[in-house]
């Protein structure tokens, strides 16, 4: 399917001519960057957009800086941490007594080659906040998508899938050394296989799943710890890289809201998106862009969501 849309395409371009009012959408991650960006398109448009964040007075200053520029806005923010399964099964638990459907919900929270380090239930970082945070948390809140259907989820990747896919022995770096990159590939790669899995088990409900990349943006916090030394390693594996345009936050949103709530993917379900458009399966791990094969593996999909449920302790059976 072609579209009008492309790399430089804006989030208020995409969503122009639609309204969003009666939807309800959840975004993870919303205080600033990325998550913040799509927040405030999707309210412009009338959603009720959740704000779901780990800093409640981060959150509020989003909610207040979206509010500036759209008096409009329903908002509310709600406090989450990614890296813990309790704090997630209080917030699930707070968002379905609170509502009785969601219409839309990204999952963009997360960290980025971080130094070694564990969640508060034990997990390798990345992999505990990025993959299995979210798979937690989308799954409890899927009875909401449930009955907003047709709904949708998008799950936020990146171009760093490419650098690994996903260890089923040994996910968590307990015995093997730790590599920062390796440890963000393999979290952004169990995003999209998470994405594939869940379309294949709710497409059936009208529950649909997208895996998105926003390409390299620069006005986010995700890359700020990281110095000039230690972006050399990557730039090695994927010397392509450093000449991957830039997006803005607008444009880096823009892929973000297509895939949510776009008339475009109305049928559609389980791709991997970037630049407002289907990805194409690239097969080389030096070159930064396209999806890598194993993503986009069924079978690996299901071990995955296996190992996840195992890992949460909770089971969610297909329907």
């Amino acid at each position: 399917m072609a579209t009008s849309f492309d790399r430089t395409t804006t989030i208020d371009e995409v969503l122009d001519g639609l309204d969003l009012h009666g939807k309800t959408i959840l975004v993870t991650g919303a205080s600033s960057g990325l998550g913040q960006e799509a927040a405030r398109g999707l309210a412009a448009k009338g959603a009720h957009v959740i704000l779901a964040v780990r800093s409640t007075a981060r959150g509020n200053a989003a909610a207040d800086a979206i509010r500036a520029r759209h008096p409009a806005a329903s908002l509310e923010v709600r406090l989450v941490d990614m890296g813990s399964l309790a704090s997630i099964h209080r917030f699930t638990d707070e968002i379905a007594l609170a509502h009785s459907a969601l219409h839309g919900l990204i999952g963009n929270a997360g960290v980025m080659a971080t130094d070694e380090g564990h969640t508060s239930d034990g997990f390798e970082l990345q992999f505990g906040t990025n993959h299995l945070g979210h798979f937690l948390l989308v799954n409890r809140l899927t009875p909401l998508l449930v009955a907003g259907a047709p709904s949708r989820l998008v799950m936020m990747s990146s171009g760093a899938h490419r650098l690994h896919s996903v260890d089923l022995d040994d996910p968590n770096f307990g015995s093997k050394p730790y590599d920062r990159w390796d440890a963000y590939g393999q979290s952004k790669s169990a995003n999209a296989l998470f994405a594939l899995a869940y379309d294949d088990r709710h497409a059936v409900q009208n529950v649909r799943a997208f895996t998105v990349a926003p390409g390299i943006i620069t006005d986010t916090n995700l890359h700020h710890h990281l110095t000039e030394e230690m972006f050399v390693p990557l730039r090695a594996r994927q010397p392509g890289v450093v000449d991957l345009p830039r997006k803005s936050l607008a444009a880096g949103a823009a892929t973000m809201v297509w895939g949510l709530v776009h008339p475009d993917l109305d049928g559609h379900g389980g791709d991997f998106l970037e630049d407002c458009g289907f990805s194409q399966v690239n097969p080389d791990p030096r070159l930064p862009n396209g999806v890598i094969p194993w993503v986009r593996d069924r079978d690996l999909a299901d071990k995955v969501w296996t190992l996840s449920e195992r890992l949460v302790g909770e089971t969610f059976p297909r329907p």
